[in-house]
């Protein structure tokens, strides 16, 4: 008989072992903060837990559009054991989102600086439009049905609905209605009468009257639901009615869950077995809005998907398992819908990469993010030409600043805004905003590279600028072109001049030779 101890030493000798990642996604949503760690290993996302906090960060929206002090504890308090379950991990494996809440919160930077003290990972604000993109993913990248479908997502303070096929989305849409903020505004104290109700979802269909017809035309094969308010409706569905076919709910069992809530007429004495003491107070307000969209959009059956926003982060987070980057196709986009001239473009991109290369490290803007942030901005600073030659660079801020960017978040979008706002003519430093996950000389200094890849340029010719360096140090930066050349260009020499007085503005000082 083979000796026990010998087999189990030997044993998995002979497997290989492949490189493996450890990533983790944070969803901070108005009602929960979802959290997923997974190992990302053989070009699949292995989920290895999840770890789910009810914070009501919706619940501190006073009526100026301020969070409360105690909403923004409860925000901190729950980062601060998040932080924990995420010790030892890299910035660079950790994808931190803020929705419905932060977005809308008028001290959301109030909240932000505050979290930087407790948890250690870059948290973004994302855009309605890019949190249904990121669902969508998420959902894409494990229900395989074939054709379009659609996906509904109802949070805390919003609900997404997006149509797509495979990877790809064909409309999507975030719509001002979620479980917290529709409990707040017809269920208070949790009164369930079907007053309250009709009320409810009447207010739901007069939002999605903005895209009801354009889904429908559209059409889709699948209807799929995801959050943890249609988990639980859908559950509960199962248990009312036997014949109900399992992960799906249609209309008759909402209908039947919204006569149970008015019989019990408050949310307290709503006892529906699989109900928890957390889902209960928002529960009808998320039926409601879920009845809503069935009626409108005429769904016949929805099905559910546990895979939504966390995993949408995962799986963008692993180049390997994501297809071309989004970010390259909203710019290629932008850039076809405003007639960029692409020559141009790309010769102050490969001008202001040059300039990074050579200053990132003495400028402490070594980061592949805001090398990526600089780069983009190079490619579309000229968007706003299409308005109006005069004051470009405003257009140009304007447009990047308020159009849709699938794939950039809110901080992110922000930031190609302000250094396109600012690639030429005087700078104003009080005009420049405040950004939360960067320091300000960080941002003047991307700004003052993205002014000379374009200044160099001015020509909008290949092939004339000479050999050159640059060297960078402390809030310096020298050019030193060729012996005499810059001697020969009278016009150009003068542009630099001016613009070592324009930057100045931003505390840095610019010489050359």
């Amino acid at each position: 008989m083979p000796n026990t101890d010998t087999v189990l030493d030997s044993t998995f000798d002979n497997v290989e072992i492949r490189d493996a990642s450890k990533v983790a996604a944070l969803d901070m949503g108005s009602n929960s903060f979802h959290l997923v760690v997974a190992r990302i290993v053989a070009g699949s996302v292995q989920i290895l837990h999840r770890v789910k906090q009810k914070v009501r960060l919706g619940d501190g929206l006073g009526t100026d559009g301020a969070l409360s002090a105690e909403a923004i504890q409860r925000g901190l308090d729950t980062l601060e054991v998040i932080a924990e379950s995420l010790q030892g991990f890299e910035p660079d494996c950790v994808r931190v989102v803020a929705t419905h809440a932060l977005r809308k919160a008028s001290n959301a930077k109030e909240f932000l600086k505050a979290a930087k003290k407790v948890f250690p990972f870059p948290i973004e604000i994302i855009s309605g439009a890019e949190e249904a993109r990121l669902i969508y993913q998420g959902v894409a990248h494990t229900n395989h049905q074939q054709g379009q479908r659609l996906v509904v997502d109802i949070g805390g303070g919003s609900t997404e609905f997006i149509i797509g096929e495979g990877f790809e989305t064909k409309v999507l849409r975030s719509l001002q209605m979620g479980c917290v903020s529709y409990t707040n505004r017809f269920f208070k104290q949790g009164e369930l009468k079907p007053k309250a109700f009709n009320r409810a979802i009447t207010s739901a269909q007069q939002e999605l009257e903005m895209i009801d017809k354009k889904y429908k035309q559209i059409g889709w094969n699948t209807c799929i639901g995801t959050s943890g308010t249609i988990k639980i409706i859908i559950e509960l569905a199962a248990q009312l009615d036997s014949t109900n076919r399992d992960n799906h709910v249609c209309l008759t069992d909402l209908l039947t869950l919204m006569d149970l809530c008015c019989a019990a007429g408050n949310s307290k004495d709503l006892q529906i077995q699989g109900l928890s003491d957390d889902r209960r107070p928002v529960f009808a307000a998320g039926l409601a809005i879920l009845i809503a969209a069935f009626r409108s959009l005429d769904i016949q059956e929805m099905e559910f998907s546990q895979d939504a926003l966390r995993e949408g982060l995962l799986y963008e987070m692993e180049e390997h398992l994501t297809h071309p980057d989004i970010r390259q196709r909203s710019a290629e986009s932008l850039a076809t819908r405003y007639d960029v001239d692409v020559a141009q473009a790309k010769r102050v991109l490969s001008t202001t990469m040059a300039l990074h290369q050579q200053c990132k490290k003495a400028w402490g803007i070594d980061n592949k993010e805001l090398k990526n942030m600089l780069a983009w901005s190079a490619l579309l600073h000229e968007v706003g030409l299409q308005i109006n030659t005069r004051g470009i660079q405003r257009h140009s801020g304007y447009i990047l600043q308020n159009i849709e960017l699938p794939g950039f978040g809110q901080e992110q979008q922000n930031l190609l805004a302000t250094l396109t706002r600012f690639y030429r003519k005087k700078i104003k430093a009080a005009e420049i905003p405040e950004f939360t996950l960067l320091a300000q000389e960080q941002v003047y200094k991307l700004i003052a590279l993205l002014r000379l890849g374009v200044l160099l340029n001015i020509k909008r010719q290949d092939d004339i600028l000479p050999e050159f360096s640059v060297t960078a140090e402390a809030d310096n930066l020298h050019i030193q072109f060729p012996d005499d050349w810059l001697q020969h260009k009278p016009v150009l020499g003068a542009d630099i001049e001016r613009e070592s007085d324009y930057i100045q503005e931003l505390g840095l000082t610019l010489s050359y030779n």
